[in-house]
């Protein structure tokens, strides 16, 4: 294993560290990433977190437009409800806060006990559960929250800008979620630091349909394929779950060790799916925002859109992840 690492146990301490030394917008503290210049008053905050190791998320999409602060567990591991509570609590600026939730055991406990714990402080929760792949696993009872988790902090996120109150961002929040599938293709594993190896064996002819961002393996099994052919394992896989029409918000996201001129091949077979089925892409992302450490592969996340949601993904955004429009 050869990692830019110091020590496997300090590992998501010296990350944060160079996070908050790269982007002087974000603060630190007890790992916990905030907006430096603190919660607004009368605006909804939104705080999410999950473990390390998927970065950008969930850390690097805390700033305007977007979260007010994210709880970054150890390598996938959740976060404690207590880095959870101290969030909720310093992002509130007196209009509540939205927890937003990936739909993986460990990380939907520790927030429903921090939203009890929590004092003096409206809290709701979304729980994000688009992965088509697997129903039920090892890591959580239904479906995964994987890539539509950006596109719910991001359209929830511009509308707590707005002033909105809590109960419509939380509305809104699960819209985008209800409205989103995603499914996901490895090539290789990933290797976690403190196991020094990959999370499961992977011969070089296959690949595994339907991961999800903890390392996991998929669904099942095939032989390596064209990337025409992925594509539409995936793009068959959301469509057979949610008919594409209308206007569409795709992501085509990278799990890390996937380079962007092959995630660019796959943008291209996609958007040829998606024509065919009479419906157009009409915003989208390419590249690596919901990872998984060093993963060969990659996941494509479709919502479909209307002219409120369109307005929300348009409008401005600062975070280290993501940025437009300011």
């Amino acid at each position: 294993m050869k990692k830019l690492i110091n020590t496997a146990d300090t590992l998501v301490e010296d990350a944060l560290n160079g996070m908050a030394a790269a982007h002087p917008s974000l603060r630190i503290r007890d790992q916990v990433v905030y907006r430096a210049e603190g919660p607004r008053h009368g605006k909804v905050g939104l705080v999410s977190g999950g473990g390390s190791g998927h970065e950008p998320l969930h850390a690097g999409f805390v700033g305007y437009g977007m979260l007010d602060a994210a709880c970054p567990g150890e390598v996938f591991t959740s976060p404690v409800p207590d880095q959870i509570i101290e969030a909720t609590r310093a992002v509130d600026g007196g209009a509540g806060v939205l927890h937003i939730v990936k739909n993986y055991t460990g990380d939907v406990l520790n927030f429903e006990m921090a939203a009890e714990l929590v004092e003096s402080v409206e809290v709701a929760s979304v729980l994000v559960d688009d992965d088509v792949a697997v129903q039920d696993s090892l890591y959580t009872a239904g479906r995964r929250g994987t890539g539509a988790t950006l596109f719910v902090e991001k359209m929830a996120g511009a509308l707590a800008e707005e002033g909105a109150p809590l109960a419509e961002v939380a509305r809104v929040a699960g819209e985008v979620d209800e409205r989103s599938r995603s499914f996901g293709i490895a090539l290789s594993s990933c290797t976690t630091p403190h196991a020094g190896k990959p999370t499961f064996d992977l011969p070089d002819n296959q690949v595994e349909l339907g991961i999800g961002i903890h390392g996991e393996p998929g669904r099942t099994r095939a032989p390596m394929a064209s990337a025409r052919e992925l594509a539409a394992i995936a793009m068959e896989a959301i469509h057979g779950d949610m008919p594409l029409h209308g206007d569409l918000l795709v992501m085509v996201n990278g799990m890390g060790g996937t380079p962007l001129m092959e995630l660019y091949v796959v943008f291209a077979e996609v958007a040829s799916f998606v024509k065919g089925k009479g419906a157009r892409v009409s915003r989208s992302l390419v590249g690596n925002y919901v990872t998984s450490l060093d993963m060969q592969g990659f996941s494509v996340t479709v919502c479909r859109l209307d002219d409120a949601l369109t307005r929300l993904w348009d409008a401005p955004v600062e975070t280290p992840g993501l940025r437009w429009g300011r």
